[in-house]
């Protein structure tokens, strides 16, 4: 009995701890080099038929005050050749906007393990933009959509 107690006590602890206790900013980054999966096709059944997917990638500004220049959007293969460049010139993103970019599902060049590695940058520190992929396809009466997150590869954090 008295260890249950001693237990309960130190979770209210904690828990009050952790209630008092400020949240924290999220850090802020100047720079960023993201890697984002990407899927032009998954497989289905025992026979590994492709099912082709179009695929969206979306970059959205989360600093409500400042704005990020796109600086690449580069697509690979699964293989991890470069097969197409999306940006040629920098693309400037205002506070809270966003921009995408769409692989056809017809476009098979990419495979069950394509990518994109997108660089951003800013003047200023940010909060960093969320950077997903964004799949869609249907097929007769089957319809699928799942979306991946980027994973950060570089950073510079924010002065």
């Amino acid at each position: 009995m008295r260890t249950t107690l001693n237990a309960i006590l130190m979770g209210l602890l904690f828990a009050a701890e952790c209630l008092c206790s400020p949240l924290q900013a999220a850090e802020q980054y100047s720079r960023q080099t993201v890697y984002v999966p990407i899927y032009s096709h998954i497989y289905t059944g025992d026979r590994e038929k492709t099912f082709d997917l179009a695929v969206t990638l979306s970059i959205r500004n989360t600093d409500m005050e400042n704005s990020i220049v796109v600086e690449s959007a580069d697509y690979f293969n699964t293989e991890g050749k470069l097969i197409q460049k999306y940006i040629d010139k920098e693309v400037s993103l205002a506070p809270m906007a966003a921009t995408r970019y769409v692989v056809q599902e017809s476009d098979k060049r990419g495979g069950s393990g394509a990518s994109f590695v997108v660089k951003w940058r800013s003047a200023n520190k940010v909060s960093p933009p969320v950077i997903q992929g964004v799949m869609i396809g249907s097929k007769s009466q089957q319809g699928i959509s799942f979306l991946t997150e980027g994973q950060v590869i570089e950073e510079t954090v924010g002065q």
